[in-house]
């Protein structure tokens, strides 16, 4: 996959060395010596135009990347940690990536996507700042089949929902998921019966909602720290 932008560039040069292929450079000086020095041989220069074709228009900041393919989590993988977040039908790459990125920093242990068939994860990548590249991240066609999996296994489902308790009050289990609805339907109704406890965020102001990953962050913090 092709990524680009110096921020989740530099992070995937730093930390992922074994999955770059190609360091493309339309930037003069964009890298660090080190690191110049590191990927001499997987250099090659681009000409602007060259470079923004790569990028299909965005805002490559001078440096691109050709690196392997991102590779899915297991469930098997993925049921092995204590928090987990589900995203319910979000589609939205941008929001996708910013909820990866406060996952990662506020201390969710994977994710899962489900409602969706396919997603740009060089998009996600990018969006994400490259926290997806550190973060254990699958799709689930059988998200239902999951649930009853992490039930078994002691894990409690919290939704996200504006009637919910507020989240200051709750305490949560060791063992926990948080599910995020879609940015404009919320929870789907087959999710919806999977959920033991729906959770909401208090508004000092009378206002509808804050953007999905707004509340993500703030949920994720909160249950971060709110251990029974």
């Amino acid at each position: 996959m092709i990524i680009y932008g110096k921020q989740v560039c530099l992070h995937a040069l730093e930390h992922h060395s074994e999955k770059i292929k190609t360091v493309y450079v339309a930037k003069k000086n964009i890298l660090p010596q080190a690191l110049f020095h590191q990927y001499h041989d997987n250099i090659k220069f681009l000409e602007e135009k060259w470079a923004q074709s790569m990028a299909k228009g965005g805002n490559h900041q001078g440096l691109l990347i050709e690196m392997t393919d991102f590779e899915e989590a297991s469930f098997s993988e993925v049921k092995q940690h204590s928090f987990i977040v589900v995203l319910d039908g979000l589609t939205d790459v941008g929001n996708i990536g910013a909820i990866v990125r406060s996952g990662y920093a506020l201390g969710a242990d994977a994710i899962i996507a489900t409602g969706v068939k396919q997603l740009n994860f060089s998009a996600v990548a990018r969006t994400s700042s490259g926290a997806l590249l550190d973060m254990p991240f699958m799709i689930s066609p059988n998200i239902l089949d999951n649930f009853n999996e992490l039930v078994q296994l002691g894990f409690n489902i919290y939704g996200a929902a504006m009637k919910g308790e507020n989240i200051e009050h709750t305490s949560f289990s060791s063992k926990r998921v948080l599910v995020l609805g879609n940015e404009s339907t919320g929870l789907s109704k087959k999710v919806m019966g999977k959920i033991n406890h729906m959770v909401s965020i208090e508004m000092k102001h009378a206002f509808d909602s804050l953007n999905v990953s707004a509340a993500a962050a703030i949920l994720i913090h909160r249950m971060g720290y709110a251990i029974k």
